[in-house]
């Protein structure tokens, strides 16, 4: 009853559509991205020297970039059954596909600020369950720590089997991992969401939103459902390193599977730190220069990161502008069911 009782107060006020302009800048903004991508790595490869960069790049044939692309979709579709669950945990009453089709969706999104763009997940659910946002909200911070907890876990894994030493990843590692099990308790994310709003005094509404949406974090902690989580992540991000790694023994440069998981996650991490859009600039920076520390020349480096991040981040909001049309269709049809008649 109560459930019915959110659905038709949600149903009576669905979310609004996104402003006219924000498809048109959300496009300029992803090509300038591009663009600065595209100019930069351009731009290396003329210091490098252009033959050498292109020689490297023929010796990736239709096979290799199709085994780095699936490997990249291994990943994707792993964190999706992981979103699936954790709506399941919420008893949202999604779908598998419709999970998929929102999860994927949302990777259009990756290049906004911070990525806030991703919550447009949340509207999607809204209007075809009528699910309030305090209710979704959770997916979006659990679904982030159980990514923090996967990438620290293996980065601290490679750094015990890899004779890698990275300057600063263990502290990275442990705060990964800290700031996960910390969003994965209630109490104690309500105690840092508290003593953050009493730091910054401001935004009063959006802090205690956050906090009422803690009360439904207990619901991912139970061994089962963090185990699991924990392991699709895992495994789904083992993938990428093992494609990062697949590439550099392609292009000449075995650094040996650890080492290369390693460079890939931190600099994954360092990039999203940053907080720049995608992780542009800091990520490629950070696994040019590790990959130098490992003595690999910059003629194999430059290259390598641009098709990683090709096939990683470029990909993925590929994927995401793909599914994104299709997943405003049906929330545009789950609006319209969802309203009184």
């Amino acid at each position: 009853m109560k459930q019915a009782e959110t659905r038709d107060e949600s149903a009576a006020a669905p979310a609004a559509a996104l402003p006219a302009g924000t498809a048109r800048r959300d496009a300029i903004l992803l090509g300038g991205l591009a663009l600065l991508f595209l100019g930069g790595l351009a731009g290396l490869a003329a210091v490098t020297g252009w033959e050498e960069t292109t020689r490297q790049l023929a010796r990736l044939g239709p096979a290799e970039m199709a085994a780095l692309l699936v490997l990249s979709l291994v990943n994707y579709l792993l964190r999706g059954v992981r979103w699936h669950v954790y709506a399941g945990r919420l008893g949202l009453g999604t779908t598998l596909m419709q999970d998929l089709r929102h999860f994927l969706g949302g990777f259009a999104m990756t290049v906004t600020p911070g990525r806030v763009g991703e919550l447009v997940r949340m509207r999607w659910i809204r209007r075809e369950t009528g699910w309030p946002l305090e209710r979704t909200a959770p997916l979006v911070l659990v679904d982030r720590a159980a990514d923090l907890a996967a990438m620290g876990l293996m980065l601290g894994a490679a750094l015990a089997f890899s004779a890698t030493g990275i300057a600063g990843a263990v502290p990275v590692a442990l705060l990964a991992v800290a700031v996960a099990v910390t969003v994965t308790r209630p109490r104690l994310f309500r105690w840092a969401v508290t003593r953050a709003w009493k730091l910054f005094g401001l935004w009063p509404r959006i802090f205690g939103r956050i906090r009422r949406a803690a009360l439904s974090l207990d619901r991912f902690t139970p061994a089962p459902v963090a185990l699991g989580a924990l392991a699709l992540g895992l495994v789904g991000w083992a993938a990428e390193g093992y494609a990062f790694y697949l590439l550099l023994v392609w292009m000449g440069a075995d650094t040996g599977f650890w080492t290369a998981t390693a460079i890939f996650i931190f600099a994954t991490l360092a990039g999203g730190a940053t907080g720049a859009p995608g992780g542009l600039g800091g990520a490629e920076a950070a696994m040019i220069a590790l990959l130098s520390l490992e003595g690999i020349p910059l003629e194999v480096s430059l290259p390598a990161t641009a098709i990683i991040r090709v096939t990683t981040l470029w990909f993925a909001i590929g994927i995401g502008m793909a599914v994104f049309p299709l997943a405003e269709a049906h929330a545009r049809r789950g609006a319209h069911a969802l309203e009184p008649r």
